[in-house]
């Protein structure tokens, strides 16, 4: 089949918009490699699609113009394959959409949640019929993926280059779900790693004021012995002073004692 350079602009964009949500994954701490396969393979399909084009473009023997779609395709898959590499940073045209139909595909993807958001509706709901984000975007995934093989670790992605902007904007809005969903879960991670803290201050400060209780108690009964030491000197201080009166008492009375016997 053919391929048309629209069909390689809307995988441009497709491109664009995984490298945004891949940096806005990134921004917020959340895993950056779950797409890298599927980008590593969009890239393979846009250089395939490109080398297909110049062949269409050499049999017509059409002349190739600077701003023609395929120079503008070539331009974005060096950027795109540069910034997917790390060798070069993204570029401003790596930001902005080829078909003006996915502004704001791509405004959403550049966008940056706040990380303390407060009050936010979970998402689980007691009546599932109710959710209709949800079951359009079951739905979605069910077009995308309707020719999908069993579980596999590595699933094989669909071709994007036979997507149109509606499959497009429902992928990446799924992306955006999930990577919301993601913050959710960390943010209620957090929450009780922060609840797990305040219990463990709190215990923290009754064992606190349990050593607070004991050394008041060891401090009391150490008051009692400096005390009872203290009477114990004075006791033995004074029966060593009054022991020569009493030395002296006791000679006397035998000395009187012995008189009375004699006589």
């Amino acid at each position: 089949m053919a391929t048309s350079s629209h069909q390689l602009l809307l995988l441009a964009d497709h491109l664009k918009l995984s490298l945004l949500e891949r940096q806005r994954a990134v921004s917020l701490n959340l895993d950056s490699h779950k797409q890298d396969g599927q980008i590593e393979r969009s890239l393979s399909q846009l250089h395939d699609g490109l080398e297909q084009l110049e062949a269409q473009q050499r049999d017509l023997g059409a002349a190739e113009d600077d701003s023609s779609d395929l120079s503008r395709l070539r331009k974005q898959y060096s950027q795109l394959y540069a910034q997917f590499h790390g060798s070069a940073p993204p570029p401003v045209e790596a930001s902005s959409p080829n078909d003006p139909a996915l502004a704001g595909d791509f405004a959403a993807a550049k966008s940056r949640p706040n990380r303390t958001r407060s009050n936010r509706n979970v998402r689980f709901r007691d009546d599932p019929d109710d959710d209709d984000d949800d079951a359009e975007a079951q739905a979605n995934r069910a077009a995308l993926f309707a020719d999908q093989e069993r579980y596999r670790d590595e699933p094989e992605a669909p071709n994007h280059t036979d997507m149109d902007n509606q499959q497009i904007h429902a992928f990446h809005k799924q992306v955006l779900r999930e990577q919301d969903e993601q913050l959710d879960t960390l943010g209620q991670s957090i929450g009780r790693q922060r609840m797990l803290g305040i219990q463990m201050g709190n215990e923290l400060d009754e064992q606190v004021e349990l050593l607070d209780d004991v050394e008041r108690g060891v401090d009391r009964h150490s008051n009692q012995l400096y005390g009872a030491q203290k009477r114990l000197t004075t006791f033995s201080r004074k029966a060593k002073d009054n022991w020569n009166w009493i030395t002296i008492t006791i000679l006397v009375i035998i000395l009187v004692l012995v008189i009375v016997v004699l006589k």
